[in-house]
């Protein structure tokens, strides 16, 4: 739990600095994404992951945590200064990351059950995805 509360305070965090688009999805589930929109919410989002990924003892640049049962994730980075983390709590969420080129960072956070996501990254892109699933 103490992981959770992390990173919902990681995500309202980042949520007050950068603008958020949250769609709501069908099926028991709600997603927040944040797409940094410039180069200096670009640096908050990787300043907040870096803080997540110390936080959490992260030595490598891609880290996948899972707790609960029938999760699936896959982390896939090619290039270089790549910062990739998947974390899941809970049952059957399913997260990829694939990031190509260099200098991306994504954070893919995952709680209760049943969400999905995959993402694609090619090169300087940086983002924030918080999903719930009941």
């Amino acid at each position: 739990m103490k992981s959770l509360a992390f990173a919902a305070a990681l995500a309202a965090t980042t949520v007050v600095a950068l603008p958020v688009a949250t769609p709501a999805h069908a099926g028991g589930s709600v997603s927040f994404n944040v797409a940094p929109s410039n180069a200096r919410e670009a640096r908050a989002l990787r300043l907040g992951l870096a803080l997540y990924a110390l936080h959490q003892d992260v030595e490598a640049n891609g880290h996948v945590t899972q707790h609960g049962a029938r999760n699936a994730a896959g982390l896939y980075q090619g290039g270089p200064n790549n910062q990739g983390i998947i974390h899941q709590e809970g049952t059957g969420h399913h997260g990829t990351l694939t990031q190509t080129g260099g200098n991306n960072s994504y954070g893919l956070f995952q709680f209760g059950q049943n969400t999905s996501a995959d993402v694609v990254q090619t090169g300087g892109q940086s983002g924030l995805t918080v999903q719930f699933g009941w």
